[in-house]
């Protein structure tokens, strides 16, 4: 492929990613899943116009996400995690992409104006819908939870504090690692309820006490000696960060450690990669948040009242670690 060639291919991804939208915010995967469809049937079903969404289902064929024989659609290995009833289904992560892509939209504007974003409310409709999506980034999140845990050394470590701990995910992983470590799970109350069942299911609910709150809002739970801030700093101003690493200062005994886990970007910025393109997702989809080098980390920890920070583990995605302590 020629340079210019390579060129023009990077800048039709986009369309790509559409198409997949589209189909998965039309939910076409669910239906095909469930009895292989002509183009005619599904509009039907579905009320939609014939000719397009042929257009639409060959373009899916021709990209792996569906097979054809005989005008009757059915799935592949691909596109079987797109559908609504499957057992370990992404459809809320793929809608929720599809909700980035309209702020994305709007990049051009915000780098010519600037001008922040409120924080958004929460994109989901009801609780079946945040039940969906976060039971999809369990299942995303926890194989690197299990490698994170594993190689971060909290053998000495009574009880984690896991702020905005979501279903649990990196609760479990650090318990798994650690049979003498308890944990606080500290999140908005619809999501402790998920966090509950999980637990439940997991044989760990004994070893988890389960606290709803804001951490926006809302101070938190003291006495741990260990809390973890996985993929929140990012959403963060540095102003923001600074009074979020002082509430937890404030919880933690006197000798905790913070653990954060997030994008660390080296001095330039530009590593990374995933970071630098996350900064962007940031900066379309909240007021300050951005992804952060180590030096800013640091002054941001030190100026809550954190020494001793350090880089524990360098990753290539959302999986650098940041460590500091509070004095004891």
């Amino acid at each position: 492929m020629s340079g210019g060639q390579a060129l023009f291919a990077e800048l039709r991804g986009f369309m790509k990613s559409r198409v997949v939208l589209t189909a998965a915010e039309l939910d076409v995967f669910t239906p095909i899943g469930r009895a292989g469809l002509t183009a005619k049937a599904l509009a039907a079903q579905k009320g939609l116009d014939e000719r397009a969404l042929t257009r639409l289902l060959d373009c899916l064929v021709t990209l792996g996400f569906l097979a054809k024989h005989q005008g009757v659609y059915g799935l592949t290995d691909l596109s079987r995690p797109l559908c609504a009833d499957h057992p370990q289904t992404v459809l809320p992560v793929a809608l929720h992409m599809n909700r980035l892509w309209d702020n994305w939209s709007g990049l051009t504007g915000l780098i010519k104006s600037g001008g922040a974003k409120p924080r958004a409310e929460g994109p989901f409709k009801d609780e079946a819908t945040l039940a969906a999506f976060i039971g999809a980034m369990h299942g995303i999140g926890r194989e690197m939870s299990e490698k994170i845990a594993k190689e971060y050394e909290a053998s000495g470590r009574e009880k984690l504090l896991d702020v905005g701990g979501g279903s649990g995910t990196y609760t479990m992983a650090f318990l798994r690692a650690n049979p003498g470590l308890t944990a606080v799970i500290f999140d908005l109350p619809p999501v402790v309820n998920m966090a509950r069942q999980r637990l439940q299911a997991e044989g760990l609910l004994d070893r988890v006490e389960l606290v709803p709150g804001d951490f926006y809002a809302d101070d938190l739970p003291k006495g741990c000696d260990l809390a973890l801030a996985s993929a929140i700093v990012h959403q963060n101003s540095p102003e923001e960060n600074i009074r979020f690493y002082k509430k937890i200062f404030a919880a933690l005994a006197p000798g905790g450690v913070i653990l954060i886990r997030d994008h660390v970007m080296d001095a330039e910025r530009t590593w990374p990669p995933a970071g630098a393109m996350f900064a962007i997702n940031m900066l379309v989809n909240s007021p300050g948040g951005d992804t952060y080098t180590f030096a800013e980390l640091r002054q941001g920890l030190e100026a809550a009242g954190f020494k001793d920070v350090r880089q524990v583990r360098e990753g290539a995605d959302m999986d650098s670690l940041v460590e500091a302590r509070k004095p004891g």
